[in-house]
Formats: structure tokens, sequence, C-alpha cells
């Protein structure tokens, strides 16, 4: 899912992927002095991908070959993440960055904090700085609480705000994802005062199929209808349904790829207005031995 060559006198160019992730579960347990949430949530990469092009530079500039339709270079978080990682190595190279986006916007699957994830991993490789997992995910911490888990790459718990991760096991599951035609904010989300904050903490490691609940699906639902419907169409096929991060993306899980992809045709007849996909769980981040 990566591929690197030297075009003779052509910059070095790196295609890379960039993974999905879905909350298994997420729970709210606390809230900080300073406003920020603590969470607990099983998250795993999915094979539902962002694709990334890096073409190395000799003079430092860092530009975004193929812009995101509806952000700005500045928010951009593969753009930032390729200047915090040039700001803290001292590295005098560049590159331009050009992002084919797959990964639904404001759905709850991460892919903003994928695609800087893939971004710092990538340029760890290109630009030859060798630099740790850890330091990548230190990095990474600056521009949001999800770039380390998918530094890390593999299955993990996290707690805290996000950064705490113990790295786990889970059994290959196959989901129906159906992503209803809405943008969820998740600041609004969390600034929600009926949010439920104070969930007990579940202090293990283990978990069966089907463990918990999403503490932000009933706020999300109870203001866009078309999670509630999405969440009802995909119940028909599965007990284990629920939203992903604060929304909008909904998924259902399966032990196995047929039942998946039963739930999906039938929800996409049902669900006209609706993205609906089958995916499935990776074992690994498709960058695991760039750092």
């Amino acid at each position: 899912m990566s591929s690197l060559r030297n075009c003779g006198l052509c910059a070095p160019r790196l295609e890379v992927a960039a993974p999905a992730k879905l909350n298994l579960f997420l729970h709210v347990t606390g809230r900080r002095p300073d406003g920020y949430h603590l969470l607990e949530s099983l998250l795993v990469p999915i094979d539902l991908c962002d694709s990334i092009v890096l073409n190395d530079r000799a003079d430092r500039v860092i530009s975004r070959s193929s812009p995101t339709p509806g952000v700005c270079e500045d928010d951009d978080l593969a753009m930032r993440a390729a200047r915090a990682l040039q700001r803290a190595t001292g590295c005098a190279r560049g590159v331009d960055i050009a992002i084919e986006k797959r990964i639904p916007r404001g759905a709850g699957l991460g892919g903003g904090s994928s695609d800087a994830a893939s971004v710092l991993l990538a340029l760890n490789r290109l630009w030859a700085l060798a630099l740790p997992r850890a330091e990548l995910a230190r990095i990474g911490m600056t521009l949001g609480a999800d770039v380390p888990f998918f530094v890390g790459g593999g299955p993990a718990i996290a707690r805290g705000i996000g950064e705490a991760l113990t790295p786990t096991s889970i059994p290959r599951y196959w989901f129906a994802l159906v992503v209803p035609a809405v943008h969820v904010a998740t600041a609004g989300v969390f600034a929600t005062p009926e949010l439920t904050r104070d969930t007990p903490s579940a202090k293990m490691s283990v978990f069966s199929e089907g463990y918990g609940r999403n503490d932000l699906q009933p706020v999300a639902v109870a203001r866009f209808p078309e999670i509630a419907g999405a969440l009802t169409v995909l119940a028909r096929h599965s007990k284990a349904v629920r939203m992903t991060g604060s929304g909008g993306c909904v998924f259902a899980t399966f032990q196995s790829r047929a039942d998946a992809e039963t739930a999906v045709a039938s929800s996409r007849k049902a669900l006209p207005g609706a993205r609906v996909v089958m995916t499935s769980t990776l074992a690994n981040h498709p960058l695991a031995a760039f750092a």
C-alpha cells in the first residue's frame, strides 16, 4: 500500500495510504479543569484509506499540490504535520503533498488525523530522519488527539484525552458503514450540556464484541435524524450497531464478509442519500515499518 521510487534526476516520490478508524466503543469518563474530556475508547484501523503522494523538495518549501475541498491550507492537518516535523528536526528539505480523499470528512472516521500521521511516517522515511515512533507520536499529539493512535497503527485502547494508548489485539471483523449526508462538528457535540461525562472506567484490556456504547451518540442522534435513520436500518442486520467518534458515520459489526455484504446491499436500497460501504479491520497500519 506504499511505494518509493527515485526517478533519475527527479525527486523521490512516495505514495502511501492513510487508513480510517472506528471507535468500537467510546465512553466519556470525566472532564479536566482545562475543559478537555477524558475518554476511554477501543480504536481499530480499517481498510478504508485516503491516498497521499509526497514529492521531495530540496528548497524547504512545503506545498499542497492538490487542495482538499472545504479545508484551507493552514487548517490542513497533513500540511501542519509536515511543518511540525520540519520544525522539530531542523530538516532542510521540503515536500509537495497531494491527497486523494476517500474518507468522508466530519464522519468520525479520523481522516484528517490519519492523513497527518501518514505524512509524519512517510516523511520520516523520505527525509531519512530515523525518528522512533514515540517521537513521531509526541509531535502528532500537538496536532490532534487521534494522531498518536494512527502513528502507532494497530488496534488500541485510548484513555486520557486519547494520548494514553494500550495496544491490543482483536479478531478480524467486517463492517457495513453508513455515512449520512450530514457534517457533525466534534466541538459542538462535546459542548452539549446533556452529554454523559461520568461513565465508569472499565479498567481492563479485553472486551467482548458489542461491549459498551458511544456516549456521543445520543447527542448526535438528537440533532441529526439522518443518523437515527441509519442506525435503525443497520439494526435490521446486526445487534452490534453504533456511531463512531462524534459521528455521523454509523456501523454494524459482522464476523463474516458475506453478512456484511448483505447488510451493505440492503442499506444502499433503504438509504439512497447516504454513502454505504463495506470495510474490515486492519491488523497493522500500512506504514508500520516506517518508524
